[in-house]
């Protein structure tokens, strides 16, 4: 961001709180005064750039937002937040699928992911400790899993949700939408395929992002088992999302001498 944007951001978030009287500085500056006595300095340049741009009003030594302006400082904003993204995380890059099959790409931040930090463990040969169709499939399973809107809520929800229901109406299920209860259908089938005993570590790592020595400490699990579950039940989640393709059986030839015909049965 340079310095030019910085300060014409400034000065509308000054502007903001509202209407400016003017007056004349030393040099080329100005003194913006607000009714509550608050004071901003700024350059003349600056404030004739930001009224050709029609992002402030200037009408008999008042000064005051266009309405254009707001739509800077959401823009303003917006950049924050992504140079603050692009510096602190681990970007990437994949395709999602959103609804209805269709896929668009998506920013993926790889620090946000609780599979994040699995990721750089390494075995004692060196490679790492998980592979990459296992951690794919955790990531999968957290996909489907926000998807079908199955995280617990852990605020109070003021949404009238019997106010805006009609009497008779049916709820739950009903108020999903089809990708929603695919993504619950997914989750359903994967946890089945991992089975009971190994479903549970990787709903917690996954899903609901508990830490290792938290799933060992509320499970009653031994020391650094809870990493070795989680491999087992990612290396299980990996084969039902990728099923291994079967072995082709051995077909039995029958060769016969020339002019041989096979007989036949009734």
């Amino acid at each position: 961001m340079s310095d030019a944007h910085k300060a014409m951001v400034k000065l509308l978030r000054f502007l903001a709180r509202g209407e400016a009287r003017e007056q004349a500085c030393e040099g080329s500056a100005l003194s913006l005064h607000l009714g509550d006595g608050a004071l901003h300095i700024v350059s003349q340049s600056l404030l004739a750039a930001a009224v050709s741009a029609g992002l402030v009003s200037r009408t008999d030594g008042w000064i005051y937002l266009a309405p254009a302006a707001r739509s800077y400082l959401r823009r303003a904003a917006s950049l924050r937040e992504e140079a603050f993204i692009e510096q602190h995380g681990a970007i990437d890059h994949a395709v999602a699928e959103v609804s209805d099959g269709r896929r668009q790409p998506v920013r993926i931040n790889r620090e946000e992911s609780p599979l994040s930090g699995l990721a750089r463990l390494k075995e004692k040969t060196g490679g790492p400790f998980l592979s990459a169709a296992a951690l794919a499939a955790g990531e999968r399973l957290l996909a489907d899993f926000t998807r079908g809107q199955l995280q617990p809520r852990v605020t109070a929800s003021w949404e009238p949700h019997h106010a805006s229901r009609a009497k008779g109406e049916r709820g739950g299920m009903a108020d999903l939408t089809d990708s929603a209860i695919a993504a619950r259908v997914a989750v359903n089938r994967a946890l089945e395929a991992m089975g009971p005993e190994l479903a549970g570590v990787a709903l917690d790592v996954c899903c609901f992002m508990k830490g290792l020595e938290t799933v060992e400490r509320e499970r009653q699990w031994p020391v650094r088992s809870a990493k070795l579950m989680l491999r087992t039940a990612l290396m299980a989640l990996s084969r039902h999302y990728n099923p291994p393709t079967p072995a082709r059986r051995a077909r039995v030839e029958h060769w016969g001498a020339e002019g041989y015909r096979p007989e036949l049965y009734s």
